[in-house]
């Protein structure tokens, strides 16, 4: 029998707990965008963190499920077969309010199609799912001369809570693309220092409109601290723009695809390693 996993300083690794949120109330903020407010004691813990990309990973039981929140999830996998455990879906935080203890997310909706949409637009107070996280890893830096701020309505989330932490005058150019006009968020705050500008997607590809805006826009002199994140496809070609082509310091550049067209999840989470170092790779050779 081999020898049970433990850390470098020979603990074994703690055990993740999911937390349980529960439906505080819903709000319809677009036509397909729905907000969802969690609560409750499974909260109390929740750490206010420094990033503005935070995410979470919520948990869905498959329709029928013989259990029901709160459930330990290793054991469900250990006793379960696989269609029986939940399954993992990623959003990002919209707002923690510590005080109220109150977990905002947003979940694009498209009817039928997909799992957290349709759960969300049925939610109800006192419905509760369970999670795990935050985790996180980009804060706008201090010390930057300007901060772009690009992605779809998967990223909105991490742009809007980034400019509501930005000091007031800071030099900001943020693109958001959304379906349509009908997409755009009236309660993103945009200071003096902000200039937002919504894309509308139409019939193109997602991300068309946010590359094209992007590669045309004049950078301001000094150091710039870059957020890009969305489609996966989108994602890699301002990467290889803003880095290779604009000549932006990676060290400065948090740019990740948070999906791919195409594909599920599932299918883009386990394939996202060799996606990031085959970009790596393409850049280690360019720079030869």
């Amino acid at each position: 029998m081999s020898e049970p996993r433990r850390n470098g300083d020979g603990r074994p690794p703690r055990k993740r707990t999911p937390r349980v949120g529960e439906v505080v109330r819903t709000s319809w903020i677009t036509p397909h965008m729905v907000r969802v407010v969690l609560g409750g004691e499974g909260l109390a813990t929740f750490p206010t963190g420094e990033f503005t990309d935070r995410y979470v990973k919520l948990l869905f039981p498959p329709a029928g499920a013989s259990y029901g929140v709160p459930y330990d999830v290793e054991q469900v996998r250990a006793e379960l077969p696989p269609d029986q455990w939940p399954v993992t879906r990623t959003y990002t935080v919209r707002a923690w309010d510590p005080v109220a203890g109150e977990l905002t997310i947003d979940f694009v909706h498209h009817g039928d199609e997909g799992l957290a949409g349709p759960w969300a637009a049925a939610a109800r107070p006192g419905d509760r799912i369970q999670f795990m996280g935050p985790g996180g890893a980009y804060a706008p830096r201090p010390d930057a001369d300007w901060h772009l701020l690009a992605g779809d309505e998967a990223a909105l989330p991490a742009i809007a809570a980034t400019l509501e932490q930005l000091p007031a005058g800071a030099r900001v150019l943020a693109f958001v693309e959304v379906a349509g006009p009908e997409e755009e968020q009236h309660d993103v705050v945009a200071g003096p220092g902000v200039e937002l500008r919504w894309l509308h997607r139409g019939d193109a590809a997602p991300g068309e409109a946010l590359v094209e805006a992007v590669r045309g826009v004049p950078l301001p002199a000094g150091n710039g601290h870059v957020f890009v994140h969305g489609e996966a496809h989108a994602v890699r070609e301002l990467r290889r723009h803003l880095r290779a082509e604009r000549g932006l310091d990676p060290e400065w550049t948090s740019v990740s695809g948070y999906w791919r067209r195409g594909d599920t999840e599932d299918r883009w989470q386990s394939g996202k390693r060799e996606w990031n170092a085959a970009i790596e790779a393409e850049e280690s050779a360019a720079a030869r």
